[in-house]
């Protein structure tokens, strides 16, 4: 093994060791800026540990449910209704369905609020839609 070098350990990885002059010019300023560097040097982490975090942030889960029943609604209840009413937002289990009319919020409430709630209860359960509400809006 003549000819091979000595093993040399890797360098740390990380900000710079500080030498002579740069302790002796934070001592001259007053003002030792190695904290600062150590804070900014910032660790790698990987995207997956990221994902949870930034989904919950956007409220992808929410999101996703709401065009769910969006779909579902046009899929299953009757074009004329669907024309004049659209689901708004599903908030602590109330679906809220905004109606064009006091005329069309007066015959969905009268004679099929049960039927639309019986089939997004069907499709999705029954603690997810607890309860409609319709508005005029």
């Amino acid at each position: 093994m003549a000819g091979f070098p000595p093993f040399r350990s890797a360098r740390a990885l990380g900000p710079p060791r500080r030498g002579a002059l740069q302790r002796v010019l934070a001592q001259w300023r007053g003002v030792d800026l190695a904290p600062a560097e150590k804070a900014r040097a910032l660790t790698a982490r990987a995207a997956g540990s990221l994902l949870p975090k930034l989904m919950q942030d956007l409220r992808m889960d929410r999101r996703r449910a709401e065009s769910e029943i969006t779909r579902l609604w046009q899929q299953t209840l009757d074009p004329t209704l669907t024309a004049h009413a659209q689901p708004d937002g599903l908030r602590n289990g109330t679906l809220f369905v905004n109606v064009d009319s006091s005329v069309w919020l007066s015959e969905i409430v009268r004679y099929r609020r049960k039927e639309i709630l019986d089939r997004l209860q069907t499709a999705f359960g029954r603690d997810t839609i607890k309860k409609i509400s319709f508005r005029v809006g």
